[in-house]
């Protein structure tokens, strides 16, 4: 099989189900920007500090598979077509949340903002924390055109305090100092 067909020359491209859309249509930049982080969470779960710890490699894996179930639905214009899709992962933002209170009960309590930075594993955590907003702002104006499950939003946005938690938490993994926001 080629992976190559030519039909998207014109800069058009085909939904599951077949209609034809500009590869600029906001479907597009919404299932492209969530392909985009699932790329970058590759990349995260690819660090000696997460492929090394089976926990974190576990749910780096359930997220990336999360993902890819997500654009399909974002791929997916036709309700009709959905029932051929695997379902939304239904209670994935409350193991979200018992995920970050297990991880903060460990964690120096937040009194400022943290920047990015200090060890190449956390700078690939907060990476994927801004895609996950980038592709909740995309759903959320697919959204607006073409109504999308509010659940998609919603686990964009619990994911990014996800990626965020998680990223003090490899700080403190990994012994770096959080890099706390001095303003002027």
């Amino acid at each position: 099989m080629r992976i190559y067909t030519r039909t998207g020359d014109d800069g058009s491209t085909s939904l599951f189900g077949g209609r034809r859309v500009p590869k600029d249509d906001l479907r597009i930049e919404a299932y492209g920007t969530v392909d985009e982080l699932n790329a970058f969470l590759g990349a995260l779960a690819d660090h000696p500090e997460i492929a090394g710890h089976p926990a974190d490699a576990a749910l780096a894996a359930t997220l990336s598979s999360d993902l890819f179930t997500l654009g399909s639905h974002l791929a997916t214009a036709d309700p009709a077509m959905r029932v051929h899709l695997p379902p939304l992962p239904a209670g994935r933002v409350a193991e979200f949340e018992a995920q970050m209170d297990r991880w903060t009960a460990d964690l120096p309590e937040l009194r400022n903002f943290i920047l990015p930075g200090g060890h190449p594993v956390v700078s690939a955590a907060h990476i994927c924390r801004v895609l996950s907003r980038r592709a909740e702002r995309r759903v959320i104006s697919l959204h607006r055109e073409d109504p999308v499950d509010p659940a998609i939003s919603a686990y964009l946005n619990r994911l990014s305090d996800l990626f965020f938690v998680w990223s003090r938490a490899l700080g403190t993994r990994t012994g770096t100092a959080e890099r706390v926001w001095q303003p002027g």
